[in-house]
């Protein structure tokens, strides 16, 4: 459990050092905060303002101009204070909602926009499935939908109600690591515990380095270039 947790962190951290190094280049004047002109500038090369209410004829643009007022929407979701401009941390809840406790809320409302046709405040199974249409000559669903159908049922219909509720509608919107953490975790105690206690030393991870390495644990290495996370977490 202490090695599935914090691989766990790992893959957080490196979730948000990434978002952190790409404030950088948004912060065009250096001050410490993004603007949302500095976004459109290092996104975009121009600063874009689309009317909320005017709908564009062209299909691509309308497309373009959806996406980008949901951006804007997030951008001001992420400010928690009285500056329109976002400091890092914020920038990490811009990039990543779905790492930051205070964005949940709005997670889930933009996947409601998103998937809840009907406005009921659920997601159904044909919500789920998207457009797919069952072919009439068809003797059953494609094999796809047949995973997608079981993932429905077993994976995130927990109260076997036949739709999503906004908190599991969350567990699909925003994969849980858990599962994946404790398959690596695994791994590699199956793989270097050389004495069979379930743990794993500090010798055994080095009488094993390149396989520690090259694990999802160290995020292929790059977590280890991180000395403060390495040392304080290990």
């Amino acid at each position: 459990d202490e090695l599935s947790s914090w691989i766990q962190q790992s893959f957080k951290h490196y979730v948000t050092q990434e978002a952190k190094q790409h404030f950088n280049n948004y912060d065009k004047d250096g001050d410490g905060l993004v603007s949302w002109k500095e976004y459109n500038m290092q996104m975009y090369d121009r600063v874009i303002d689309f009317d909320e209410n005017s709908v564009l004829e062209d299909q691509e643009e309308e497309s373009f101009r959806q996406l980008h007022l949901k951006e804007k929407k997030r951008f001001e979701k992420a400010n928690r204070d009285d500056d329109p401009d976002l400091n890092v941390d914020e920038f990490v809840a811009f990039e990543h909602p779905e790492e930051v406790e205070y964005m949940t809320d709005f997670v889930i409302q933009e996947a409601l926009e998103e998937h809840d046709k009907d406005g009921d405040g659920f997601v159904s199974l044909e919500e789920f499935l998207g457009d797919y249409r069952r072919d009439p000559t068809a003797r059953e669903d494609p094999e796809w939908i047949l995973v997608e159908k079981d993932r429905f049922v077993n994976d995130y219909d927990k109260d076997n109600d036949g739709k999503l509720n906004p908190q599991e509608l969350l567990s699909w919107i925003v994969p849980n690591n858990q599962g994946i953490a404790q398959e690596e975790a695994l791994h590699l105690i199956e793989e270097m515990d050389l004495n069979d206690d379930k743990k794993l030393s500090e010798a055994e991870i080095l009488k094993n380095q390149d396989l520690f390495l090259n694990s999802e644990a160290t995020d292929y290495g790059r977590q280890l270039h991180d000395e403060r996370f390495y040392h304080e977490e290990l």
